[in-house]
């Protein structure tokens, strides 16, 4: 029997040496399928590429890549050669990813003939030495192929990924802080060993497992769930570059593990309702939305630890087998042995509905600092409207005197990456992490995470985004604009409540020959609306994709310091807005 792995390398080698034949990675229509014996033999090409291009124990390596198979080769391989590999968002801004590179120090990227204009405009210091795209050639750009070979013929692969040791900083993850750039997140091959030793009790996996990969790399959840996973226990990844197309995919993968962000469940939700809505046979309607009624009664009873009454049993009996297995299937979930939801809260209502329909979501909660997941519903004790409980394997829990949630123990990141200051700010002298997330735990353990303390953004996907970088890009593009705060807190986009400057305002009004300048005229006129929008798609383009602001409101009445709305040094009271102007905001989302 094989030791347990110190390292992700040696649990990689374990992993391909026990299983050679079995499919390791593929796509959804198999025009890439990569056995583990092949898997570990590109591993072993890629290693000796990158140690031929200078790449050493230690150095980092930068991947730009939608989900595709050659990520998980060009990461491993990385990984045994001693460096650490580190993901960027696709959808990053110029100068986010050069701010990247100069924090990580990589002089090699890998992406795809897609990305590399970008890429190379980000390499305005010409710290980046080599690009290597994986979809064939490119200007400027060595391909996979290449790589793989023309390894160091002195290399020694085995001595490359033995020297690894369990200290050694496995990956960067780069989120968004409240102020200021980008943290790197430095996780040790340790850190992602104790998270899986943590989780194995709840859902142990194997090379018989598989997962679909559609989350960005560059996020912790799918590193962990789909790269990770699959090094230490073989689990088969299939991958989807385009997360559109997940929910096609869904019933031709039949997944037994699955982990979404909130948006997918939403997403599942809707789709199943609007199909359901446009059943023409009002009877099978009828029964379909008993079943779903009577599955969402008993996962209730069961959040709530009350017995189950022996009618609504056998009506639940009844309800699996006329409708919520066949919904299963047809949604591809029905060999799903667990499942999880994290990266922002899920109305309990949409939890509810999918835990009817018999898929066993579990809401967890954790960080890009604690490796993933941290708390967990176990799966014989949900508790709708909770994160769960302390996962097992020695990280410890508490509350500080102001209710924030603290963890430390094994799980607990290394530190930021060359950022001293801003990892004592959030790792105490007894190693204590401190979350910014205001929680309760009762008294058999379960957490219920009430607020944030700390000013970020988590949308519907689970994508982290300081609101103090979209209100900057606004207020310098938008010199009518007074005040401004950015809205996505578990929502599907990004949206931004606006106030006018009465001085600009007056400014403006001087100019354009208008006879009332007031701030609550203006907001109404609709060539000051043309210029903000003007000023908004200004800043958009100076933000990722997912921080673009999608839509605005103007309010009438510009905001006081020592008000509602901004504290006497001017700063924005986000929650008090929040519940102040919760009819604004909605009106921007519509209902959901």
């Amino acid at each position: 029997m094989a030791t347990e792995p110190r390292t992700l390398c040696e649990a990689f080698q374990q992993t391909a040496a026990a299983h050679p034949e079995v499919v390791a990675l593929r796509t959804p229509d198999d025009s890439v399928s990569i056995t583990w014996g092949e898997y570990a033999a590109r591993v072993r090409n890629v290693a000796a590429g990158l140690a031929g291009l200078g790449v050493a124990r230690g150095d980092t390596v930068a991947i730009m890549l939608t989900n595709r198979p050659e990520f998980h080769v060009v990461d491993a391989g990385a990984l045994h050669a001693g460096a650490t590999p580190f993901s960027v968002y696709n959808t990053l801004a110029t100068d986010q990813i050069g701010y990247l590179f100069g924090n990580a120090g990589n002089k090699v990227v890998v992406t795809e003939r897609q990305f590399l204009d970008k890429l190379q405009l980000a390499n305005t210091d010409g710290e980046i030495e080599h690009f290597i795209c994986v979809d064939g050639p490119a200007e400027g750009a060595t391909t996979l192929e290449e790589l793989e070979a023309s390894g160091d013929p002195d290399f020694d692969f085995d001595a490359s990924w033995q020297a690894v040791e369990p200290s050694d900083v496995l990956t960067l993850i780069y989120t968004s802080g409240t102020t200021g750039p980008p943290k790197g997140v430095e996780l040790t091959h340790a850190n992602l060993l104790a998270e899986m030793d943590a989780l194995k009790g709840y859902f142990p996996l194997s090379h018989e497992d598989s997962l679909v990969s559609y989350l960005p790399d560059a996020h912790i959840a799918n590193r962990w769930g789909a790269h990770y996973n699959n090094m230490r226990f073989g689990i088969q990844i299939t991958t989807v570059a385009d997360p559109k197309q997940l929910v096609a995919t869904l019933p031709t993968v039949r997944p037994t593990f699955f982990g979404a962000v909130p948006a997918v469940w939403y997403k599942v939700k809707a789709g199943i309702e609007a199909a359901l809505a446009a059943e023409p046979d009002e009877k099978k309607r009828k029964i379909a939305n008993w079943a779903i009624a009577t599955g969402t009664k008993v996962a209730w009873l069961k959040s709530e630890q009350k017995p189950v009454p022996l009618p609504l049993k056998l009506q639940h009996g009844l309800a699996e087998r006329l409708v919520l297995g066949k919904l299963r299937e047809r949604m591809g979930l029905d060999r799903v042995r667990v499942a999880a939801t994290g990266a922002s809260a899920i109305a309990p209502d949409a939890l509810a509905f999918m835990l009817a329909l018999g898929v066993p979501v579990l809401e967890v909660w954790g960080m890009s600092e604690t490796s993933a997941v941290v708390t967990m519903n176990p799966p014989d004790g949900i508790r709708i409207g909770t994160v769960g409980k302390v996962v097992p394997g020695g990280s410890e829990i508490k509350l500080a005197d102001d209710g924030e949630l603290l963890v430390r123990g094994p799980l607990v990141m290394r530190g930021y990456r060359n950022d001293p200051e801003r990892t004592a700010e959030a790792i105490d002298s007894d190693g204590w992490m401190h979350t910014g997330d205001i929680a309760t735990i009762d008294d058999d353990g379960y957490v219920k995470i009430v607020d944030r303390k700390k000013e970020l953004i988590i949308n519907a996907a689970g994508k982290n985004m300081s609101p103090q970088n979209i209100e900057g890009a606004v207020k310098v593009a938008c010199p009518l604009v007074m005040s401004v705060v950015a809205v996505g807190d578990d929502r599907p986009y990004v949206t931004a409540l606006l106030t006018l400057d009465p001085d600009a305002c007056a400014a403006y009004a001087a100019k354009a020959g208008l006879e009332d300048a007031s701030p609550a005229v203006l907001a109404q006129d609709e060539t000051v609306r043309k210029l903000i929008q003007s000023g908004i798609d200004q800043a958009n383009e100076k933000l990722a994709r997912v921080e673009q602001i999608k839509k605005f409101t103007v309010l009438p009445t510009p905001w006081e310091p020592g008000g509602d709305e901004l504290t006497p040094t001017m700063k924005l009271k986000r929650k008090p807005i929040a519940e102040k102007y919760a009819a604004e905001i909605d009106a921007l989302y519509g209902a959901r």
